[in-house]
């Protein structure tokens, strides 16, 4: 996923009743193409600055029925055990998604009473010529939005299938600019999977890319995809976090 689609995540994403964000504008291709400018295929970008188009633990589950109902869910207390607070005799724990907002003055995502905060919650969904295609997510912070690009890659690009989408080695940016104020300025940091061949890794250091190793933020991800042809689900998990694909 290219940076710069980060820092427009930085700049806009926000409650929409306290800020005017952009959507129409944001999502359309001549933006995308607009935006795809500022790639240089032969050098990592330092930083990039935000779009202006108008001038933690996390769990994720998919089900689908007989009848052709598909349900993509994602839950999360944010960091560690979320606020600490546990409702007498409910027995869970109050989210601390508050987290997400920002304290600076003058920002999309300023803290203020009664506001939604940013956050990273992504239950993913695609539909094919207007109909369910495939429910999945790919739980993991600020690796959901890298992940689920990568999925459908995989699968439109690649030609993987299901299982194998989620197998594929995956690459983790971190170091990106914040909803809550952080900026980048260096360039963030690539963290890479097992799986890429070295000659691709020398390429990319060549390119300007900051390589690092790191153990276990490349997501977690489960799916189901209707077959329309043969009229069956096809189910996936993956190794990364528990979880299973069953059939009843």
């Amino acid at each position: 996923m290219p940076t710069w689609i980060l820092e427009d995540r930085a700049r806009y994403y926000a409650d929409m009743d306290f800020s005017p964000v952009p959507v129409e504008k944001l999502i359309s291709k001549e933006y995308a193409e607009e935006r795809r400018k500022l790639i240089d295929y032969g050098r990592a970008a330092r930083s990039y600055d935000p779009g202006i188009p108008e001038t933690p633990n996390t769990i994720y589950l998919t089900v689908a029925d007989k009848d052709g109902n598909m349900v993509s869910l994602i839950q999360s207390n944010y960091r560690g055990m979320g606020s600490g607070m546990t409702p007498p005799g409910l027995g869970f724990v109050i989210q601390n998604r508050g987290e997400g907002f920002t304290l600076k003055p003058g920002y999309f995502n300023t803290y203020e009473p009664g506001k939604r905060p940013f956050h990273t919650i992504i239950p993913g969904f695609i539909t094919k010529d207007g109909a369910p295609y495939m429910s999945f997510g790919v739980m993991g912070g600020a690796m959901q939005p890298q992940g689920h690009a990568q999925i459908v890659v995989n699968m439109v690009d690649f030609g993987m299938n299901l299982q194998e989408a989620g197998d594929a080695p995956r690459i983790h940016h971190t170091g990106s600019s914040e909803p809550t104020g952080q900026q980048m300025t260096g360039g963030g940091i690539l963290n890479l999977e097992s799986g890429f061949p070295y000659e691709t890794i020398r390429v990319l250091m060549e390119k300007g890319h900051r390589i690092q190793w790191a153990n276990g933020p490349f997501g977690g991800y489960q799916a189901i995809k209707w077959d329309a042809e043969n009229g069956v689900y096809y189910g996936a998990s993956e190794s990364r976090k528990d979880g299973q694909a069953a059939g009843f």
